[in-house]
């Protein structure tokens, strides 16, 4: 494949468990996504780039969210209550199902920042989703989008089970970008365990000509 590109495939958003998210949701899984490592290595990006005191969404959110001390509300929106219910850095949660309904339940410029962590192969409407993310951020808030090379293959979505790790970077990376981020960065970060894969940007200015 040639550099910059991402591998087209016939329906790109389907899935190889296509019934609704909610049954395979509504089963609790309290497991660990990252060795040690990564986990510590994703926590220092996070400090680096949310500022201390921000209120922070954490998108697609579980029973961890390896957040830094230091910051403000944080609120978890994902699909099973029981998980994040044991979440010690969550101070609120909603269940909400991004692939039903990909508008998130939040007023503009809600947050400083957004977390996705290990996650973003279960989108089938990505666009929508970080259009809306960007929406929730106030002006120069961050997003910080986080993978592996680990996934529930079932529901992970045919264009990310085509690619290789460096093209699953370019796809994240053109996600932001359509959604009008700016400054998008996709980096490796160096970890000693599991590899671990960032990309991140800074939201635009709502107003006209504000980059969406």
């Amino acid at each position: 494949m040639a550099p910059g590109t991402v591998q087209r495939v016939r329906a790109p958003f389907a899935r190889i468990d296509a019934a609704d998210d909610a049954r395979f949701y509504s089963v609790a899984r309290k497991v660990v996504h990252l060795e040690p490592g990564a986990i510590e290595a994703l926590r220092g990006v996070y400090a680096e780039h949310f500022a201390p005191g921000i209120a922070v969404l954490d998108l697609m959110s579980s029973w961890r969210s390896h957040l830094p001390d230091g910051l403000g509300r944080v609120v978890g929106l994902g699909m099973n209550s029981e998980e994040m219910a044991a979440n010690p850095q969550l101070d609120e949660w909603v269940i909400h199902d991004l692939n039903r309904e990909p508008r998130l339940p939040f007023p503009d410029a809600s947050f400083g920042a957004v977390a996705c962590a290990v996650s973003v192969q279960y989108l089938v409407r990505p666009d929508e989703v970080f259009a809306d993310v960007h929406r929730v951020l106030v002006p120069g808030g961050r997003v910080v989008v986080s993978f592996s090379n680990r996934c529930f293959p079932t529901k992970a979505v045919a264009i990310w089970l085509s690619a290789g790790d460096d093209d699953h970077r370019r796809l994240v990376r053109v996600y932001l970008e359509r959604a009008g981020f700016l400054d998008v960065v996709d980096e490796r970060v160096a970890t000693p365990d599991d590899p671990l894969y960032v990309v991140r940007g800074r939201a635009a200015d709502h107003g006209p000509g504000g980059g969406r």
